[in-house]
Parts: structure tokens; C-alpha cells; sequence
């Protein structure tokens, strides 16, 4: 994978410029078109960095390219190319219309995959992945159809009927529901697809999915057992920079692929028979 006259940088953590706090509108203006995605652009961004040796998933061996100074360097030649497969399959299910949940609560993905859904229109969850949220999903729906109509209700003023104490009650009761399943609150069917950035910080999330049948894509550090996941994608998934060029990449797909609305069924008509 290393071209020529191309020196792979080595150190145990990603350098504290890759690690910038991201805005929770980073992607809100993102200009896609420019996203590059080349080994030198993935090596820009730290995606090549990976745990301490020690640390490392025997299954994830074939997509470690060396190790220098105790710590795993990702090939980039294969997180290229399962890059490539996992897009590809994203790309289906943006074209079919079917929604892909944004899963990332750990500190350094948390407002990037915010922004980004929101961006796309997709749901997300990134504050913390409730029990159920697929194996119990029809009560998650009670509780995000709730959640809308108390905001409606809101909006229209129906609360001002109560006393100021219950009024307040109710704010607080909306906020909280917002945290929890704001992100998710307009999900009405399990979505086609779920993108984790931390399959570990999210290991409930990715059972879940095992369970009801979501196909997985994530990224996948070199501690990770890629094998419970659809579509890993071998990368750093601690350094924000990675992450973010990793969501940027997926965003590049989302902005370019046309959504093909399924076309309505249409019915026969059949004429009534007349009696002669």
C-alpha cells in the first residue's frame, strides 16, 4: 500500500491537530464535491492509525499493513476497498428511498453524525442508544409518536389551558424525550441500513441490529471484530479528523445519488358486469 517516496507517519495516537473539537454544523454547508477520497487523503486525516498491538482483534490481521513502535498501521489499500463495498451497498439503499441510522455516542462522533444526519434527513442517535430501539420497536414509536404530538400541542399553544407549574412539567417531560429520541422521532420503520463510527461504544446497537436484521456499516479499528459487522470499514475510530473524513465520504454518496421513489401501485380497473 505505501507508494513510493511516501513515509507512513508513526506515533501511538493520532497528532492533536486531527483531533479539533467539530462543530455540530459541520456538514450543514459541507461542500461535498470537493471530498477526495485517495490513500493520501486517508492518510491526511490519521484514518491509518490504529491501536497498540496488544489491543488488536486477531480478525482484523489481514487489514493491518505493519506495526511500528507497538502500534498497528492500518492498511489503506484494504479500508480503500471495503470502503468502496460499503458505499456501493449504501448507495442502494439511498437510491431505494429506505432511511440509514447514524449511530455514534462516543465524545468525538457525537455532533458529527448529528450534523450530518440532519443534513441528509436521516435519523440518528447520539446521545445514548436505548434498550429496544429495534427489538421493542413498536413501543420506541408509541413514545416518538407521543413526543411529536406533545410538541405539536405546544406549538399551537394547547398547554396554556394549564397552571404555570404544569406547563413547566411538560417542557421538561419534551426536552428530555427530545434528548433521548429526538433523533429518531420521525423514524416510523426500522430503517435499510445502520452506520456506527464505534462498533464497541455502540455494541448494544450493533446486537440489536444482529437481532431484528439491519444490515451493519461501520468503522472498524484494529480492536474490533469485524466479522458482526455487514460492511466494516477499517479506519481510526478514535481521531475526529478519521471520523469526520470517513462521515464526509459517506456524505459525498448521500449528495450524489438520486433517490428513486418506489411508484404507487396502480389497480386494475374493473367494470361492473350488467346483467342482461
Amino acid at each position: 500500500m505505501e507508494t513510493s517516496g511516501t513515509t507512513l507517519p508513526v506515533s501511538g495516537a493520532a497528532p492533536e491537530a486531527l483531533n479539533e473539537a467539530p462543530s455540530e454544523v459541520y456538514f450543514a454547508d459541507f461542500n461535498f464535491s470537493e471530498v477526495e477520497v485517495t490513500l493520501e487523503a486517508m492518510m491526511k486525516h490519521g484514518v491509518h492509525f490504529g491501536h497498540q498491538k496488544s489491543r488488536r482483534n486477531p480478525k482484523m490481521k489481514p487489514f493491518v499493513f505493519t506495526t511500528r513502535k507497538s502500534v498497528d498501521i492500518i492498511d489503506l489499500q484494504r479500508s480503500s476497498e471495503k470502503l468502496a463495498e460499503a458505499l456501493e451497498f449504501l448507495r442502494g439503499i439511498r437510491s431505494s428511498g429506505k432511511s440509514i441510522l447514524f449511530v455514534g455516542t462516543k465524545k468525538q462522533s457525537q455532533k458529527l453524525v448529528k450534523s450530518l444526519a440532519n443534513r441528509f434527513q436521516m435519523p440518528f442517535v447520539a446521545d445514548r442508544w436505548l434498550g429496544g430501539t429495534f427489538t421493542n420497536f413498536k413501543i420506541i414509536k408509541n413514545r416518538t409518536r407521543y413526543l411529536l404530538d406533545s410538541e405539536d400541542q405546544m406549538m399551537r399553544g394547547d398547554f396554556k389551558k394549564y397552571t404555570k407549574f404544569e406547563q413547566v412539567k411538560k417542557a421538561e417531560e419534551i426536552e428530555k424525550l427530545e434528548q433521548k429520541l429526538g433523533g429518531i422521532k420521525h423514524m416510523t420503520e426500522l430503517p435499510g441500513a445502520m452506520f456506527v463510527t464505534d462498533v464497541i461504544s455502540d455494541a448494544l446497537a450493533v446486537r440489536e441490529a444482529q437481532q431484528v436484521g439491519v444490515p451493519i456499516v461501520a468503522i472498524a479499528d484494529t480492536n474490533v471484530d469485524p466479522s458482526q459487522i455487514d460492511y466494516p470499514i477499517p479506519a481510526n475510530d478514535d481521531a475526529v479528523s478519521s471520523i469526520r473524513f470517513i462521515l464526509s465520504v459517506v456524505g459525498k454518496m448521500l449528495a450524489e445519488t438520486p433517490v428513486i421513489a418506489a411508484q404507487p401501485m396502480v389497480q386494475p380497473t374493473v367494470k361492473p358486469m350488467h346483467k342482461a
